[in-house]
């Protein structure tokens, strides 16, 4: 898993990241809209900052900022943005959340977050994995006390959560004048049940567009539409 995750247009290393590249970051840079042409991008909580590269690769945001509170994540970001083909555009922070927030007064065109997952009592014996996995480090009305503070006004807000959390972050989301434009709902197989909600907000209120994706026919057998979403990053999938 320590090995460096080869894409088509870039490498990440992640020996030194608690959470390695995983489905859910990849489907989230791939699945976000770039559509409005967004100038800056701010990442929450980048890990090994595949998000912010995804964007890069995506888009022509001339300014791509990702924030990272643990130490050699901080720094294993930093180096995969500095080894990337857009490292003129690409910045990452070693700070918190809250830090950040006092720190930097500006508004962003899409902010990105693929926040930590947790269960209520599920804690392993690592601690920098355990930082990585669980809310306590980025609570969730941290998320969104962050995105009234850096969203533009006609900007997007992009996050990946589990899919039994997606009815309360609206409506938590929606006490600040964020509405969900777009949701993509994401099934292991056609038979398993819900896992993710992958959820774009904006201060627009408009109807929702709602739509489903399987991942796997069988172990290993990838369905159209998740081969037709990621095919521009995986190497294996054409």
């Amino acid at each position: 898993m320590n090995k460096p995750f080869q894409f088509k247009q870039f490498t990440v290393n992640q020996d030194r990241c608690a959470m390695k590249i995983g489905t859910d970051g990849v489907l989230l840079g791939a699945w976000t809209s770039v559509a409005h042409n967004p100038y800056n991008v701010l990442d929450i909580g980048a890990g090994t900052g595949i998000l912010s590269l995804m964007i890069a690769q995506r888009s022509n945001a001339e300014q791509i900022e990702a924030i990272e509170i643990d130490d050699d994540a901080f720094e294993q970001c930093a180096e995969n943005f500095e080894n990337s083909p857009w490292n003129d555009r690409l910045f990452c922070f070693h700070a918190s959340l809250l830090e950040y927030i006092e720190a930097v007064d500006e508004k962003f065109d899409l902010i990105i977050c693929n926040p930590p997952f947790y269960s209520e009592d599920y804690k392993t014996d690592n601690k920098a994995r355990d930082l990585a996995r669980f809310s306590d480090a980025m609570p969730m009305e941290h998320i969104i006390f962050a995105v009234i503070n850096f969203l533009s006004d006609n900007g997007k807000f992009s996050i990946i959560i589990p899919h039994k959390e997606e009815e309360k972050f609206i409506e938590e989301a929606n006490l600040i004048s964020l509405f969900p434009n777009r949701i993509l709902r994401v099934r292991g197989n056609e038979k398993s049940e819900l896992k993710r909600s992958l959820i774009e907000f904006s201060y627009s209120e408009s109807p929702v567009n709602i739509s489903e994706l399987i991942i796997e026919t069988e172990r290993h057998h990838y369905t159209e539409d998740y081969i037709n979403l990621t095919k521009d990053f995986y190497l294996k999938m054409e």
